[in-house]
């Protein structure tokens, strides 16, 4: 199958539609990693900020990919 001939992967497209909605942790993501941006010991992260973006662009997206199963 040639890559124009592809179906678009639905999760991806679904994240992609997702993501301006989970605006609010992605700014907590980006402020986290702006307060830590000098750490040289790396024992900070932001790491709980990042998997809470996720979290959110996956519960917006999990409805729309899942729609067409039983």
């Amino acid at each position: 199958m040639s890559e124009e001939n592809e179906i678009p992967d639905p999760k991806l497209t679904a994240e992609d539609n997702c993501k301006p909605k989970c605006s609010a942790p992605w700014k907590a993501y980006l402020a986290c990693a702006k307060r830590i941006q000098g750490d040289t010991s790396g024992e900070k992260h932001c790491s709980g900020w990042y998997f809470d973006y996720w979290k959110c662009v996956d519960k917006c997206a999990t409805p729309s990919v899942f729609k067409g199963t039983k």
